[in-house]
């Protein structure tokens, strides 16, 4: 299975800065639950990626 491989399950993410100065995605599917910490400096490369993938989802909707 790949990015592009459709799934029907319903997830929740927040995303919030925790106690110790890292910037925490929580995301809950059913059962599971993954707390995945970073960085302030890791997590701006990561909102990077998502804004540089979002751009290139709206060029290929034309």
């Amino acid at each position: 299975m790949g990015i592009n491989d459709e799934r029907d399950i319903e997830a929740n993410l927040q995303i919030g800065p925790t106690d110790q100065g890292m910037v925490r995605l929580f995301i809950e599917a059913g059962q599971a639950e993954i707390p995945m910490d970073f960085d302030p400096d890791e997590a701006r490369e990561i909102a990077e990626e998502i804004l540089a993938a979002a751009k290139a989802a709206e060029a290929r909707k034309g």
